[in-house]
C-alpha cells in the first residue's frame, strides 16, 4: 500500500510516495523512483498516524504534485471548505484529478486560477485550519 508525505529535503518540501517493500522503502520523488533502507527502524514510517486524542496540526498548503493545469476552482477567498471537499480540478497526464481540502477552514490565499498551468510543487491555494471548540 502506498502512503503519501510531504518531505523536507535542504528546506525544500516534496511530496513523496512512500511503500514498503520487504526491508526497503520504494519513494517516489517528481517521477523517480528510489530504494531506500532506514538503519534501527523497524518502522511505522509510511503508516498513517491514528486521528483523534492529541490534536496535531495540519498543513493547509495545497501543492501541485505534478504539472499540470487547472480545469476549474471551485473555491474563493474566505470560502470555508470542509475536509475532503473538492476545491478544484487538475489535468495532468491527460486525466482530471479531483483535489481536495486536507482539513477544514477558511481559504485565505488562492494562487491560480481556471486555466493555469502550474510546475509541480507550486503551492495552489492556502486553507487556515478553524480551531474545534469541542474540547
Amino acid at each position: 500500500m502506498t502512503n503519501k508525505r510531504i518531505i523536507t529535503v535542504d528546506g525544500e518540501k516534496f511530496e513523496v510516495d512512500l511503500e514498503r517493500q520487504g526491508d526497503e522503502w520504494l519513494v517516489v520523488v517528481e517521477e523517480k523512483k528510489f530504494r531506500i533502507n532506514i538503519d534501527g527502524v523497524h518502522s511505522n514510517v509510511g503508516q498513517k498516524r491514528q486521528r483523534g486524542g492529541k490534536k496535531r496540526k495540519m498543513s493547509g498548503t495545497i501543492s501541485s504534485s505534478i504539472p499540470g493545469k487547472i480545469i476549474s476552482l471551485h473555491a474563493s477567498i474566505g470560502d470555508v471548505v470542509e475536509e475532503g471537499d473538492v476545491i478544484m480540478i487538475l489535468e495532468a497526464m491527460k486525466m482530471q484529478n479531483e483535489i481536495q481540502a486536507p482539513l477544514s477552514g477558511e481559504i485565505i490565499e488562492i494562487n491560480c486560477q481556471s486555466g493555469d498551468s502550474v510546475e509541480a510543487n507550486m503551492p495552489l491555494l492556502v486553507i487556515e485550519p478553524i480551531e474545534n471548540s469541542d474540547n
